[in-house]
């Protein structure tokens, strides 16, 4: 079951990856068409993430990752629509959301004690800050993004889920690459 939602969370969290770093390199016609698959792929993976910080007990993650998935619902809202303001009770629900998985990883292991704490809170500080910056069109969500790839699979490798930890790594080298080849098409 592990190994099934390592490949279910992993394969369409890497997917998201690699379209929007197609779509920055503008190898695919349809960009529109193409970001709003990459913001879809992101929220069908979502359940699996889910239920693996369950298993785990990872309680920042999944308070953040939960309440991410409705930054995942602005971006696909702002590639469907075209449209660059959003309501603003989304983001107020995606923060509620983020501070009852901290709240509740504080009360279940007595504050923070563990490295796994550590290392959620690195990922979900990247997966929040870049999810939500990457939704409003700003590169600088690839540099968040670096920051929970990292932090993510430091945490999968000490969890033994080898599967996540690979993905982890192949989304942080397409995600750096993103973020140049973004950098250099808005120099050029």
């Amino acid at each position: 079951m592990i190994t099934f939602l390592q490949f279910w969370a992993g394969g369409f969290y890497l997917a998201n990856k690699v379209f929007l770093a197609l779509t920055e390199r503008k190898l695919l016609d349809h960009e529109r068409m193409w970001r709003i698959i990459a913001w879809s792929v992101y929220l069908i993976g979502l359940p699996a993430w889910c239920v693996l910080f369950v298993i785990k007990s990872n309680w920042i993650a999944l308070g953040v990752e939960s309440g991410g998935g409705l930054s995942m619902i602005i971006g696909l809202v702002i590639a469907v629509r075209g449209q660059k303001k959003t309501p603003a009770w989304l983001d107020w629900i995606a923060l509620g959301t983020a501070v009852i998985g901290i709240g509740y990883s504080l009360w279940d292991f007595g504050g923070i004690n563990t490295w796994n704490q550590g290392l959620e809170l690195g990922l979900v500080t990247g997966f929040l800050i870049g999810t939500y910056l990457l939704a409003k069109k700003r590169r600088s969500g690839y540099l968040w993004f670096m920051l929970m790839n990292s932090c993510a699979g430091s945490l999968m490798w000490i969890q033994d889920m080898r599967w996540l930890t690979l993905q982890q790594a192949i989304s942080l080298g397409l995600v750096i690459y993103t973020y140049y080849t973004s950098r250099r098409k808005k120099t050029s």
